[in-house]
Order: structure tokens, then C-alpha cells, then sequence
């Protein structure tokens, strides 16, 4: 496994988003679902593997 694929850091995604609900702060869009911590903190304590929709985002510089 590659070592971007074991280090997934849900703000470095592009499907990461942050809500509005007090209880669960934090989406995906891609897996669809909220979450009181990152996303890829529940989905590698779910299946045992980091998570294999992270895509980074792109980088602007202005």
C-alpha cells in the first residue's frame, strides 16, 4: 500500500466537508454519512483499511 494511501487525512480530501450539526461535524461525500470524527478515522476503524475514496485535492495558487 502506498504510503498516501495509509496516511488519509479526511482535509486533504476533496469529498471532506465540515456541517453545520453539532453532533456529527464532520462529512463525506463520497461514503455519503456524518461523523463525530473524521471520516477516515471511522471507515479504518470499520474495516481495518484506510479509506479508498480519498482523492486530494487540488492545489491553487494565486
Amino acid at each position: 500500500m502506498s504510503q498516501d494511501k495509509e496516511n488519509v487525512r479526511c482535509r486533504d480530501c476533496r469529498h471532506y466537508y465540515v456541517t453545520h450539526q453539532v453532533n456529527f461535524r464532520y462529512g463525506c461525500r463520497a461514503l455519503d454519512f456524518k461523523s463525530r470524527r473524521e471520516p477516515a478515522t471511522e471507515v479504518r476503524e470499520a474495516s481495518g483499511q484506510s479509506c479508498q475514496y480519498f482523492h486530494r485535492k487540488a492545489t491553487q495558487f494565486a
